[in-house]
Protein backbone atom coordinates (compact mmCIF):
# COMPACT_ATOMS: atom_id res chain seq x y z
CA UNK A 1 0.00 0.00 0.00
CA UNK A 2 2.74 2.27 0.68
CA UNK A 3 6.69 2.25 0.94
CA UNK A 4 9.23 5.10 1.55
CA UNK A 5 12.77 4.56 1.11
CA UNK A 6 15.66 6.42 2.92
CA UNK A 7 13.65 10.13 3.40
CA UNK A 8 15.26 12.67 4.33
CA UNK A 9 14.21 16.39 5.27
CA UNK A 10 16.02 18.95 6.77
CA UNK A 11 14.54 23.06 7.89
CA UNK A 12 17.94 25.02 7.33
CA UNK A 13 20.40 23.63 9.02
CA UNK A 14 18.22 20.96 11.28
CA UNK A 15 18.29 17.33 9.93
CA UNK A 16 14.86 16.17 10.79
CA UNK A 17 14.36 13.06 9.09
CA UNK A 18 17.68 11.31 8.26
CA UNK A 19 16.84 7.90 6.45
CA UNK A 20 13.73 6.17 7.23
CA UNK A 21 12.50 2.89 5.58
CA UNK A 22 8.77 2.52 5.64
CA UNK A 23 6.33 -0.27 4.73
CA UNK A 24 2.48 0.00 5.28
CA UNK A 25 0.00 -3.22 4.01
CA UNK A 26 -3.25 -3.04 3.11
CA UNK A 27 -5.54 -3.09 6.07
CA UNK A 28 -2.92 -2.47 8.31
CA UNK A 29 -2.85 0.15 11.62
CA UNK A 30 -0.04 1.28 11.99
CA UNK A 31 1.34 3.90 15.12
CA UNK A 32 4.38 6.18 15.36
CA UNK A 33 5.38 7.11 18.58
CA UNK A 34 7.94 8.96 20.13
CA UNK A 35 8.93 12.16 22.11
CA UNK A 36 7.97 15.69 21.00
CA UNK A 37 10.12 17.19 18.48
CA UNK A 38 11.28 13.37 16.70
CA UNK A 39 10.06 14.73 13.15
CA UNK A 40 6.93 12.14 14.13
CA UNK A 41 4.41 15.11 12.20
CA UNK A 42 7.28 15.91 9.71
CA UNK A 43 7.32 12.50 8.39
CA UNK A 44 3.05 12.15 8.74
CA UNK A 45 3.22 14.94 6.24
CA UNK A 46 5.33 13.69 3.70
CA UNK A 47 3.94 10.05 3.82
CA UNK A 48 0.58 12.06 3.25
CA UNK A 49 2.03 14.49 0.21
CA UNK A 50 1.39 17.00 2.11
CA UNK A 51 5.20 18.05 2.24
CA UNK A 52 8.38 17.35 0.05
CA UNK A 53 11.22 14.71 1.34
CA UNK A 54 14.91 15.83 0.69
CA UNK A 55 15.44 12.61 -0.67
CA UNK A 56 14.58 9.55 -0.99
CA UNK A 57 11.30 7.79 -2.91
CA UNK A 58 7.89 7.34 -1.49
CA UNK A 59 5.44 5.04 -3.57
CA UNK A 60 1.16 4.91 -2.48
CA UNK A 61 -1.03 2.10 -4.13
CA UNK A 62 1.97 1.52 -7.48
CA UNK A 63 2.07 5.43 -7.52
CA UNK A 64 5.68 6.87 -7.59
CA UNK A 65 5.25 10.38 -5.76
CA UNK A 66 7.69 12.36 -7.25
CA UNK A 67 6.30 11.87 -10.68
CA UNK A 68 3.34 13.34 -10.42
CA UNK A 69 2.92 17.72 -11.20
CA UNK A 70 1.69 19.47 -8.50
CA UNK A 71 -2.02 19.25 -9.76
CA UNK A 72 -1.83 15.45 -10.28
CA UNK A 73 -0.52 15.26 -6.85
CA UNK A 74 -3.24 16.99 -5.87
CA UNK A 75 -5.43 14.83 -7.43
CA UNK A 76 -4.22 12.07 -6.45
CA UNK A 77 -4.30 13.39 -2.75
CA UNK A 78 -8.09 14.01 -2.64
CA UNK A 79 -8.74 10.82 -4.86
CA UNK A 80 -6.59 8.38 -2.66
CA UNK A 81 -5.71 9.59 0.75
CA UNK A 82 -7.77 10.55 3.86
CA UNK A 83 -6.65 13.20 6.84
CA UNK A 84 -7.78 13.15 9.99
CA UNK A 85 -6.26 15.89 12.47
CA UNK A 86 -6.03 16.86 16.15
CA UNK A 87 -9.05 20.13 15.76
CA UNK A 88 -10.95 18.52 13.19
CA UNK A 89 -10.21 21.24 10.68
CA UNK A 90 -14.27 21.38 9.94
CA UNK A 91 -15.35 24.69 7.90
CA UNK A 92 -18.17 26.56 10.25
CA UNK A 93 -20.02 28.26 8.01
CA UNK A 94 -21.14 24.66 6.93
CA UNK A 95 -23.58 21.51 7.88
CA UNK A 96 -21.73 18.45 8.84
CA UNK A 97 -23.24 16.44 5.33
CA UNK A 98 -21.84 19.83 3.66
CA UNK A 99 -18.42 19.48 5.55
CA UNK A 100 -18.17 15.49 4.35
CA UNK A 101 -19.27 16.22 0.80
CA UNK A 102 -16.26 18.38 -0.05
CA UNK A 103 -13.33 16.63 -0.88
CA UNK A 104 -16.05 14.89 -3.13
CA UNK A 105 -17.06 17.98 -4.72
CA UNK A 106 -13.49 19.02 -4.90
CA UNK A 107 -13.43 15.76 -6.99
CA UNK A 108 -16.42 16.80 -8.88
CA UNK A 109 -18.31 13.43 -8.65
CA UNK A 110 -22.01 13.14 -8.60
CA UNK A 111 -23.52 15.23 -6.58
CA UNK A 112 -26.36 13.54 -5.66
CA UNK A 113 -24.73 10.12 -5.31
CA UNK A 114 -21.80 12.12 -3.16
CA UNK A 115 -25.40 13.45 -0.92
CA UNK A 116 -26.09 9.57 -0.31
CA UNK A 117 -22.97 8.16 0.69
CA UNK A 118 -22.33 11.29 2.59
CA UNK A 119 -25.61 10.36 4.19
CA UNK A 120 -24.71 6.56 4.70
CA UNK A 121 -21.33 7.56 6.23
CA UNK A 122 -22.75 9.89 8.74
CA UNK A 123 -25.40 7.09 9.53
CA UNK A 124 -22.73 5.05 10.11
CA UNK A 125 -20.93 6.95 12.69
CA UNK A 126 -24.25 7.47 14.18
CA UNK A 127 -24.79 10.97 12.84
CA UNK A 128 -28.03 10.81 11.06
CA UNK A 129 -30.21 13.32 13.42
CA UNK A 130 -27.03 15.96 13.52
CA UNK A 131 -26.58 16.11 9.51
CA UNK A 132 -27.89 19.70 9.04
CA UNK A 133 -25.36 20.38 12.45
CA UNK A 134 -22.97 22.95 12.31
CA UNK A 135 -19.56 22.27 14.30
CA UNK A 136 -20.58 24.78 17.34
CA UNK A 137 -23.15 23.07 17.32
CA UNK A 138 -21.47 19.48 18.21
CA UNK A 139 -20.04 18.26 20.77
CA UNK A 140 -16.11 17.47 20.54
CA UNK A 141 -16.46 13.47 19.94
CA UNK A 142 -19.09 14.47 17.25
CA UNK A 143 -16.82 16.86 14.92
CA UNK A 144 -14.61 14.48 15.21
CA UNK A 145 -16.44 11.95 14.24
CA UNK A 146 -17.81 14.02 10.98
CA UNK A 147 -13.28 14.20 10.11
CA UNK A 148 -13.29 11.01 9.91
CA UNK A 149 -16.41 10.52 7.96
CA UNK A 150 -15.15 13.55 5.71
CA UNK A 151 -11.69 11.65 5.16
CA UNK A 152 -13.28 8.74 3.81
CA UNK A 153 -15.85 10.38 1.41
CA UNK A 154 -13.93 9.14 -1.63
CA UNK A 155 -12.84 5.90 -0.53
CA UNK A 156 -8.98 6.45 0.13
CA UNK A 157 -6.54 4.00 -0.20
CA UNK A 158 -4.82 4.80 3.46
CA UNK A 159 -5.54 7.53 5.78
CA UNK A 160 -3.64 9.20 7.57
CA UNK A 161 -3.92 10.64 11.55
CA UNK A 162 -2.08 12.99 13.41
CA UNK A 163 -2.81 13.17 17.39
CA UNK A 164 -6.56 12.16 16.34
CA UNK A 165 -7.34 11.94 19.98
CA UNK A 166 -5.50 14.76 21.25
CA UNK A 167 -8.14 17.10 21.75
CA UNK A 168 -10.69 14.34 23.19
CA UNK A 169 -11.80 13.37 26.70
CA UNK A 170 -10.69 9.51 27.83
CA UNK A 171 -13.83 8.34 27.18
CA UNK A 172 -14.84 10.20 23.92
CA UNK A 173 -10.78 9.03 23.24
CA UNK A 174 -11.93 5.63 23.49
CA UNK A 175 -14.70 5.64 21.10
CA UNK A 176 -12.78 6.82 18.62
CA UNK A 177 -9.70 4.04 19.11
CA UNK A 178 -12.30 1.57 18.34
CA UNK A 179 -13.80 3.42 15.59
CA UNK A 180 -10.74 3.19 13.94
CA UNK A 181 -9.96 -0.69 14.24
CA UNK A 182 -14.10 -1.19 13.25
CA UNK A 183 -13.07 0.83 10.07
CA UNK A 184 -10.39 -1.53 9.33
CA UNK A 185 -12.68 -4.43 10.10
CA UNK A 186 -15.53 -3.10 8.44
CA UNK A 187 -13.67 -1.89 5.36
CA UNK A 188 -10.18 -3.21 5.22
CA UNK A 189 -8.87 0.25 6.03
CA UNK A 190 -5.60 1.03 6.30
CA UNK A 191 -3.89 4.09 9.03
CA UNK A 192 -0.71 5.54 9.69
CA UNK A 193 -1.42 7.49 13.25
CA UNK A 194 0.88 9.80 15.04
CA UNK A 195 -0.02 9.33 18.71
CA UNK A 196 1.12 10.26 22.01
CA UNK A 197 -1.50 7.81 23.25
CA UNK A 198 -0.32 4.75 24.60
CA UNK A 199 -3.58 2.72 24.67
CA UNK A 200 -4.27 3.69 20.35
CA UNK A 201 -0.65 2.54 20.19
CA UNK A 202 -1.05 -0.76 22.01
CA UNK A 203 -4.00 -1.28 20.14
CA UNK A 204 -2.32 -1.21 16.96
CA UNK A 205 -0.65 -3.50 14.38
CA UNK A 206 2.31 -1.83 14.85
CA UNK A 207 3.97 0.60 17.33
CA UNK A 208 7.26 2.46 15.66
CA UNK A 209 9.46 4.46 17.49
CA UNK A 210 10.98 7.62 15.91
CA UNK A 211 14.37 9.01 17.86
CA UNK A 212 16.77 11.26 16.35
CA UNK A 213 14.79 11.55 13.16
CA UNK A 214 14.68 7.52 12.87
CA UNK A 215 12.61 4.82 13.14
CA UNK A 216 13.71 2.56 16.02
Amino acid sequence: MLTAKNIHKSFGDLDVLKGIDLEIKKGEVVSIVGKSGTGKSTLLHILGTLDHADKGELHIADQLIRKLNPKQLSKFRNEKLGFIFQFHHLLNEFTALENVMIPGMIAKRNKKALKSKAQDLLDYFGLSDRLQHKPNQMSGGEQQRVAVARALINDPEIIFADEPSGNLDNVTSEELHHLIFKLRTDFNQSFVIVTHNNELAAMSDRSLTMEDGLIK
